[in-house]
């Protein structure tokens, strides 16, 4: 194969994920801002059967915490201020080490909306997560579930509009990403990825078209569920072994004939998801296996993201050895690769940077995910929150510690 040929294979794998981006941002939208009177009347007519005394919203915000002291106090004050929706807001403490059960029985002891319960003993062969957010499913009151990590701040509006949204659209699960709050260079270079690989890799009009687990994805950061749908479909005890709810939930979801979808949440959350370097790359590597570095995804992936996003820079750098067709053509699939991660500088309000970087960031991610199969195909556990995760053989991780 020579250059000019290498070119165009480049030009094919960058317009892809650039085209695909493109169309779904016509579908990945902010959800809507109504009227306090449109939004109430609409909540009300929709959930009719809540108890008067918990008013017509009927929402439970579950938050699992483990050792989140750092977080909790400013994650439950965003909740606390939100307003047009009655909710509850339930913390399960999942054996903390540290101040955070203090810190929630403080907002208890000033506001009723909250409630502290202690996660019980982790079952064998469930994830923490799964099985906090499992046993915060079955203490909630109301007919909307909003999950949130512990470190997510959600918006002052952002429970109306998602409760809205569930109204309007008869959707049982759906999710977004919130506005990632970046500290250090690996943040920086990785983490905006998530928006590219999301809306370049996912056909989202095939998404909302068909229930087919394959086309579902979500953020296991925020996640709004209609409490039958949950119980129905089995919720997070599908997913109990799993340490990646972002993609295992929807998909429980869809296999029981219940329709997901997704919204741009930039505008309704933040969320600052690691704190160091070695975090992050543990934080990315911890469930890859479950999403790009699936054996049988990271060969294909590798190659599409290698050959259509670092590949025209490379030839691009080797311009001599092109012809002047060829070179048009590297600077085209340069040009293509760079466009969506510009574009999404202003619209997810992400790092100019970042986006300048984007080569590097994705062979840094594709050497995250391969470190990741390694690790699982050697049998050696990932690490998080203080607790062992030993992966199976078809990569579903057990508890071991």
């Amino acid at each position: 194969m020579n250059f000019d040929t290498l070119a165009l294979v480049a030009l094919v794998l960058a317009a892809i994920p650039c085209g695909l981006f493109f169309l779904n941002l016509f579908i990945y939208q902010p959800l809507p801002r109504s009227s306090r009177r449109e939004e109430a009347s609409t909540i009300t007519s929709e959930f009719q059967n809540e108890p008067p005394h918990l008013g017509s919203y009927g929402i439970s915000v579950l938050i699992p915490a483990r050792n989140e002291e750092k977080n909790i106090r400013a994650t439950l004050a965003a909740v606390l201020a939100n307003r047009d929706a009655q909710f509850e807001a339930i913390v399960l403490d999942d054996h903390s080490t540290d101040g955070t059960a203090r810190i929630v029985s403080e907002f208890a002891a000033r506001d009723a909306r909250v409630r502290l319960e202690t996660a019980p003993p982790l079952p064998a062969a469930w994830c923490g997560k799964q099985h906090a957010c499992h046993v915060l499913a079955g203490l909630a009151r109301h007919p909307l579930l909003v999950f949130i990590d512990a470190d997510v701040r959600l918006a002052p509006d952002a429970l109306a509009r998602m409760a809205g949204f569930m109204s309007r659209s008869g959707i049982a699960l759906a999710s977004g990403v919130p506005r990632q709050e970046l500290g250090t260079f690996s943040e920086r270079l990785l983490l905006p990825l998530i928006h590219f690989v999301l809306l370049g890799f996912l056909p989202m009009h095939a998404m909302r078209r068909t229930r087919w687990p394959s086309m579902s994805a979500g953020c296991g950061q925020l996640f709004i569920a209609r409490r039958d749908a949950y119980e129905k479909c089995g919720g997070h005890s599908m997913l109990r072994d799993s340490l990646h709810d972002g993609i295992k939930l929807p998909r429980a979801f869809r296999r029981a004939g219940f329709p997901t979808d997704l919204f741009d949440a930039t505008d309704l959350a933040t969320c600052r998801m690691y704190q160091t370097n070695a975090e992050t790359w543990r934080g990315l590597g911890k469930n890859a296996t479950e999403g790009l570095a699936a054996p049988g995804a990271i060969v294909p992936m590798t190659a599409l993201l290698l050959g259509g996003q670092v590949l025209p820079l490379v030839l691009c750098a080797f311009a001599p050895l092109l012809s002047t067709f060829g070179l048009t053509l590297a600077v085209a699939a340069t040009a293509l690769a760079f466009l969506p991660r510009l574009v999404a500088v202003a619209w997810f309000q992400q790092s100019l940077g970042s986006a300048l970087l984007h080569p590097l960031g994705v062979v840094a991610l594709l050497a995250i995910q391969w470190h990741a199969l390694g690790r699982t195909l050697l049998g050696r556990p990932a690490e998080w929150k203080g607790r062992s995760y030993r992966p199976l053989t078809n990569q579903n991780p057990v508890k071991t510690a």
